[in-house]
């Protein structure tokens, strides 16, 4: 792994990763969209931060976008750039939830994700029984109007996308209806998850994450997501699933230019 500082070299590396972009993705640009439009950042030479986000080439700043990352002490430089664009800041803070799973787990946390597991269930299914599966786009209406972050038609292209290129999981319930979900977002970020209220406090949620983790176990991918901290519930609800909390926290920045506030 190698850093780059000089903003010739960032160009080159845009310009080639653009190019790997299909060109039905490139059609689905947005300037509204702070969904798809999201940077993830991080640095070890903040002193060069200014100079990489002032680079058109990288950020678009005519657009409404959003940052995401780990390191609280971004704000300085995104605020100064903001501000020197007219570019409007949102900013929220929340709970970085991390598993210390190695990607191959000892036997103590295969018994955790075990206890968790929903059993399979075949096309003879008893009515009345509980199913676990895999979400497809037809899901999306759902999710969209229950995602207190969504809740609008760009959300729900947003998840609708979401679910064509990443996977998502669900409960079914006895009446065949979908009573919990959780689903992967671009960054690979676990997100939106919701359990209907009548079916909450019976572990259906927990059941759903580790569904998604031993996926993510699979495939190698990090497994991570953020929540508020005044859901302490639903963080009980995690350290129980031995999750841990990042003390870095998770930062967000919403910019919006004036054009558009």
């Amino acid at each position: 792994m190698f850093v780059l500082h000089e903003s010739q070299k960032l160009h080159i590396l845009y310009e080639s990763l653009e190019k790997s972009i299909p060109e039905s993705l490139k059609e689905m640009k947005d300037d509204l969209d702070h969904y798809t439009n999201t940077y993830q950042i991080f640095t070890k030479a903040p002193d060069k931060l200014e100079e990489v986000l002032a680079q058109p080439q990288l950020i678009n700043w005519d657009q409404v976008f959003q940052i995401q990352g780990c390191q609280e002490s971004l704000q300085e430089a995104i605020r100064k750039i903001s501000a020197s664009k007219s570019v409007r800041v949102d900013y929220v803070k929340t709970i970085l939830i991390m598993t210390e799973m190695p990607v191959e787990p000892n036997d103590d946390q295969v018994d955790v994700m075990e206890s968790f597991k929903m059993p399979k269930v075949d096309d003879d299914t008893k009515k009345g029984s509980f199913q676990n599966i895999s979400l497809d786009p037809s899901h999306a209406g759902l999710v969209n109007e229950q995602w207190a972050f969504g809740k609008n038609d760009r959300s729900l292209k947003y998840i609708e996308r979401c679910l064509q290129n990443f996977p998502g999981f669900g409960v079914l319930g006895p009446e065949g209806r979908l009573i919990s979900w959780i689903v992967m977002e671009q960054s690979c970020e676990m997100r939106m998850g919701y359990t209907v209220p009548e079916y909450r406090k019976h572990g259906y949620m927990k059941k759903t994450s580790v569904h998604l983790m031993n996926y993510v176990i699979q495939k190698k991918v990090p497994c991570y997501f953020h929540v508020s901290e005044h859901k302490e519930e639903y963080n009980q609800a995690l350290r129980d699933l031995k999750f841990k909390a990042a003390s870095c926290g998770w930062h967000q920045w919403k910019c919006s230019p004036e054009k558009y506030c």
